[in-house]
């Protein structure tokens, strides 16, 4: 009975084990754990100066404008000439340094996040601004601008063309915020459609991101 009892344990434990024998790992030796741990070890270390020196070239790169200070109501200049407001719809000027060395094109939005859709209003995106570029000059965004650097594309804004569109919000709101970003990309060209809405376009901006700098503006009426 005794040895019965053991045969068929035996099959069970063989039933377990998918009909196979049980098959033992052989555990590490020292040598093995301490060659994985340095291994490891290497892998982080190596993951956090790559980190480190990425934050450190984001931490350099900066947009200004000589027309807008950071925080400041933005002026006439920049207002759209439609929708109820009466601005001279014009582009400021813009200047960018400190961008990181692997830098292959810039890209450009300009971005109301406070705007009544749910989603926002693009007020201007220009893509595939070279990367020897340092500034766009004031009033460069005009539909079919001749005054942006060579290669660079206006995209289509939420006013439906391919130009700057100037702050006009609603009435009444409090003052909106304008977020102007610059991107370093990774890549010389995004190819998008000439018809791509803001949204595509930044979506292929961001797959392409090294690094961005940006400073916010605000307008209210």
């Amino acid at each position: 009975m005794v040895a019965a009892g053991r045969a068929a344990a035996g099959r069970r434990r063989m039933h377990c084990a998918g009909g196979r024998p049980a098959i033992k790992m052989a555990r590490p030796t020292t040598n093995e754990r301490q060659t994985m741990q340095a291994f490891v070890q290497r892998s982080l270390i190596g993951a956090a100066l790559a980190a480190a020196m990425s934050l450190a070239q984001a931490a350099g790169f900066t947009l200004s404008s000589p027309d807008i200070k950071p925080g400041a109501t933005l002026a006439n200049t920049f207002v759209f000439n439609s929708f109820g407001c009466s601005g001279e719809n014009k582009s400021p000027a813009l200047k960018w340094s400190g961008a990181p060395k692997d830098t292959k094109s810039y890209a450009l939005t300009v971005y109301d996040p406070d705007a009544p859709t749910g989603s926002g209003w693009w007020h201007w995106v220009v893509y595939n601004i070279p990367a020897d570029a340092t500034e766009l000059a004031a009033g460069a965004g005009t539909a079919n601008s001749t005054a942006l650097p060579k290669g660079a594309t206006q995209g289509r804004t939420d006013f439906g063309t391919a130009a700057f569109g100037g702050a006009c919000p609603p009435k009444g709101d409090k003052p909106h915020r304008y977020v102007f970003t610059l991107y370093a990309l990774k890549t010389d060209k995004i190819d998008a459609p000439a018809d791509a809405s803001a949204a595509l376009i930044g979506f292929m901006i961001h797959a392409n991101q090294l690094a961005k700098a940006s400073f916010t503006a605000k307008y209210g009426r």
